[in-house]
């Protein structure tokens, strides 16, 4: 079964996310992006889930034929190193409102595409926990609501620190999780099975 799909003009990760999701029903995905980023994202997907790929291009714009092959998988790429995967919980801690260092602009993009991207996971975390600054993408306002209602939706669970919300004066404001404390904020790090700092 084929399906075509227009990512022109999408940003990242939006064309993986669409082909991902067509790639798990259809094994001939047809995707066109306008972007060299968007293309090689694309391509590396569809490789790593063992797909054959072409691609024709069109000044900046490139359409990519993808082809699943007898035996592969239709889930997340899957792990081929022979190490036992961890037991327990993936807690994921966001200890501020931006991604990485450098400029605040770009790392608010980086994170809030990095929680959508968490939506359409196909492992979702178990936990979030927000402290620091990043306790301010748990209230209201914040341009990740959304995304945070739809992982509780699935299951994660959504600590944001309570002394981090007192100390910002945004207790009364709190858009997603709970309010959590230190005890249960350690528990549920020890605990991990895996543990992602972003």
């Amino acid at each position: 079964m084929k399906t075509e799909i227009d990512a022109r003009g999408k940003a990242c990760p939006e064309p993986v996310i669409l082909a991902k999701k067509a790639l798990e029903t259809h094994d001939v995905v047809v995707i066109t992006v306008s972007d060299e980023a968007a293309m090689q994202n694309v391509r590396r997907l569809a490789e790593g889930l063992g797909c054959s790929v072409t691609v024709e291009r069109r000044g900046a714009e490139a359409t990519l034929s993808i082809s699943r092959q007898a035996g592969a998988g239709r889930g997340a790429v899957e792990c081929c190193t022979g190490e036992l995967k961890p037991s327990g919980p993936m807690v994921v801690v966001v200890a501020s409102d931006v991604m990485g260092r450098g400029d605040d602009e770009l790392g608010r993009v980086l994170m809030r595409s990095f929680l959508h991207t968490l939506t359409e996971a196909s492992e979702k975390p178990d936990v979030i926990i927000f402290f620091n600054t990043g306790v301010r993408l748990a209230v209201n306002g914040s341009d990740v609501l959304a995304d945070l209602a739809a992982l509780s939706g699935a299951g994660t669970k959504i600590l944001v620190c309570g002394t981090c919300l007192g100390f910002f004066e945004l207790k009364d404001q709190l858009g997603a999780g709970v309010i959590s404390n230190m005890y249960d904020i350690s528990e549920a790090m020890f605990g991990a099975g895996k543990l992602v700092q972003v």
